[in-house]
């Protein structure tokens, strides 16, 4: 198999700004990724961007993919990497399936792995009956099918708000349910959707179950009291968190107990030559700008890692 200098795994902030900087370095290096844009996509309005006050998830993912192509990155787009292993000559060999199921193999000398996140579920009745079948884990996605419909956010952060927000401006009925007695995201989106006359804020209260014969009814939650209740709605839209992507690394790669990789401020793992940027690692705030961020420092320290190992 074809060896790389370094291999980023991931097609997000963070390995988009890794590529960038590894291209710069004219590094033998290639961009492996199930698909392009990962959870920035499915973000909705985004103006945390720095020189962009507005702007949305699609939008800046594509202008990430614009930047690569304008350095020429190779990106090896819809290849699912199932497990990095390290290599009798401290190589590292990344193994994974392509989109027909065929195996496909890379070495590097280095790896980044910016495999992100994936959505926390509610883990409640109902919930995996009916996926795809009125619960949705992105608004971005899936909200344009509830056109005039009554749809639910359960959740408490950024993710919830912009949720909500989506759904506000497309639904007749918007509810949010949170668990707590307060939103745990950026002020400025509570207030916009504060603003919504169609939108209801449900505090203190837990989900538990989703209703549905073959398509999503109601949500029952339970209030304060511990009663439960039933909330008519044709959609429910889960923004409950994320979990980490880390499954690939190999099992002597350092973990917290949130299953996310730990890093050093120079994005080091404790095992040489494999670094990791982005919301897989046990960075405390999961922002795009910081995953950006790491990208960067990723892809300089796997330099200095390379240069010594010459």
């Amino acid at each position: 198999m074809e060896q790389y200098d370094l291999i980023i795994i991931g097609g997000s902030a963070a390995a988009t700004t890794a590529g960038l900087y590894a291209a710069r370095r004219n590094l033998n290096f290639k961009i492996i990724t199930k698909e392009f844009g990962g959870e920035v996509a499915t973000s909705g309005e985004i103006g945390n961007w720095p020189g962009d006050a507005q702007t949305d998830g699609l939008t800046l993912a594509q202008r990430f993919r614009d930047h690569l192509d304008h350095y020429q990155a190779p990106i090896e787009e819809g290849v699912w990497v199932e497990r990095v292993v390290v290599q009798p000559d401290g190589t590292f060999a990344i193994l994974g399936k392509d989109f027909n199921g065929e195996a496909t193999s890379a070495s590097g000398r280095s790896v980044i792995v910016a495999t992100g996140a994936h959505p926390r579920e509610l883990t409640i009745p109902g919930e995996k009956e009916l996926r795809n079948k009125g619960v949705s884990y992105c608004t971005t996605c899936d909200g344009p099918l509830f056109v005039g419909k009554t749809t639910t956010v359960v959740g408490g952060g950024n993710s919830a708000l912009e949720s909500g927000l989506m759904l506000a401006d497309i639904c007749q009925q918007v509810y949010m349910i949170n668990k707590n007695s307060q939103f745990k995201g950026d002020a400025v989106l509570l207030e916009k959707l504060q603003a919504k006359p169609n939108v209801k804020i449900i505090y203190n209260v837990l989900a538990s179950a989703v209703v549905g014969n073959g398509f999503v009814s109601a949500l029952r939650y339970k209030d304060q009291a511990g009663a439960e209740q039933e909330l008519k709605t044709d959609g429910i839209f889960v923004h409950v968190g994320m979990m980490p992507n880390s499954n690939i690394v190999p099992a002597e790669v350092k973990k917290n107990q949130y299953g996310e990789i730990v890093v050093n401020e120079n994005c080091e793992t404790n095992l040489p030559g494999l670094y990791v940027a982005g919301d897989v690692s046990n960075v405390p705030f999961k922002q795009i700008v910081i995953a950006a961020g790491m990208g960067c420092v990723a892809t300089l320290s796997a330099v200095q890692y390379l240069n010594r190992a010459k």
